[in-house]
């Protein structure tokens, strides 16, 4: 089945390959738009449906649309269907350089595979695999077992391959923390296991704060409004990238007894769009709907009073009068001016600022990394409060990530002195 036998879907871009290092790149700010062909090869192909939701799907050389993997991605929910399409299509690419096809491939192959990207594994795993490439870390390595298991299982149940679908429906007992997770979890006998999941490493990481002084500097030196107001919210919100350049002007709930009645203190609403026609969208996707005009659910976030004062300042100075697409964040120079900001723009914002201000590199993320930082040590460690605070969907990830002790801390130098002194 090709594209053209495809009526309810259009083709939007050229095809390309994030897998392999070549991708679309669209930057509205600048109206500039690059990519490279892909021929040749199984590639990704993203399209667009006619309620303008974007889909992908996986094409052959010739062109043709590969029936089961396309079958398995329109299950998939918008952004599991990308992130799937482009670690299936690394997949598909490894059977074929194996001399591999899915209808043959066996478990042992494919546990070879994930060594091959990144997994530890007992035995040899063939060819090198991703030469010149760093290996997946440990939560691309999850997702791309469950996107294999997910594949296989899907293959099972349209009767190709059966018995390999077989091996993947295995069971483990329950743990105490599984149990407290599950809602009647005292009844729980068993548990699905994926046979392809890396075993799990914690590993105490120290996320990349923002520069000293980043926020303040940048805030004095930026001559939008626009500008400053990314900065501001992205420092006391702690906002992820897709989810600031996604707010739409109804998700700003930014006064006392807002009328949705879910937050008394001003707040932000994140709703998880995929229509949005600069292409964020939040990585959340709790429930959320407009009901008389007010938009209620959501990831809800409370809103500083820095941060309502950079709103009212670019909203009286640079939004454009009579914006129809309702997006707060709008490009302000260049043939697309007046449209959404994209989430490239703003990394190439900060980006340049950083290097005008001689602070190194900025990204936006590291922003999120402060926030939660900031809170965890204003709230004498409790990661409940820095999770909700964050919107982070588990404490011990912000424990695992930002639980670490200051080793400048009074109380963490005092303890160290007092044992130096003990043994002198």
């Amino acid at each position: 089945m090709a594209f053209a036998d495809c009526p309810l879907w259009t083709v939007a871009c050229a095809l390309t390959d994030r897998g392999r290092g070549v991708r679309d790149v669209c930057e509205w700010d600048g109206g500039r738009v690059a990519g490279r062909l892909v021929v040749g090869e199984v590639r990704v192909q993203e399209v667009v449906r006619g309620d303008g939701r974007r889909a992908y799907t996986i094409v052959l050389p010739g062109g043709e649309v590969h029936r089961m993997a396309d079958g398995f991605l329109r299950a998939c929910e918008g952004g599991t269907d990308r992130t799937y399409a482009y670690l299936l299509v690394d997949h598909l690419r490894w059977l074929e350089f194996e001399g591999l096809s899915p209808e043959s491939v066996m478990l042992r192959d494919l546990q070879r595979y994930m060594a091959a990207v990144g997994a530890e594994f007992a035995g040899p795993f063939g060819r090198p695999w991703r030469e010149g490439k760093r290996p997946y870390g440990q939560s691309s390595l999850e997702t791309a077992a469950a996107c294999l298991k997910g594949f296989y299982l899907y293959q099972g149940s349209r009767g190709v391959h059966s018995e390999l679908a077989e091996e993947f429906k295995q069971h483990r007992l329950p743990t105490k923390a599984d149990r407290r997770r599950a809602f009647l979890g005292h009844t729980l006998m068993q548990l699905p296991v994926n046979p392809l999941t890396p075993a799990r490493v914690v590993r105490r990481r120290h996320p990349k704060m923002p520069p000293e002084g980043a926020r303040q500097r940048l805030v004095q030196t930026r001559l939008a409004a626009r500008d400053r107001l990314a900065v501001t919210w992205l420092a006391d919100g702690g906002f992820r990238i897709g989810e600031l350049c996604g707010l739409h002007l109804v998700d700003l709930h930014l006064r006392e007894g807002a009328a949705c009645g879910e937050c008394r203190s001003p707040h932000v609403h994140i709703c998880h769009r995929e229509t949005n026609p600069n292409r964020s969208r939040a990585k959340t996707k709790h429930p959320w709907a407009v009901e008389a005009g007010t938009v209620r659910g959501g990831l809800i976030r409370r809103a500083s009073p820095a941060m309502i004062h950079t709103y009212f300042e670019y909203m009286t100075t640079e939004y454009p009068r009579g914006a129809a697409h309702g997006m707060l964040l709008v490009q302000l120079h260049g043939p697309h001016r007046g449209q959404p900001w994209a989430t490239a723009g703003a990394r190439g914002m900060l980006r340049r600022a950083g290097a005008q201000l001689e602070l190194g590199r900025i990204r936006p993320h590291s922003f999120r990394h402060g926030f939660a930082t900031g809170v965890l040590d204003a709230s004498g460690g409790n990661t409940v409060i820095a999770r909700d605070a964050g919107g982070w969907a588990s404490a011990t990830t912000v424990d695992e990530v930002y639980g670490h002790v200051d080793v400048h801390d009074p109380a963490f130098v005092a303890a160290l002195n007092h044992v130096w002194e003990e043994q002198a």
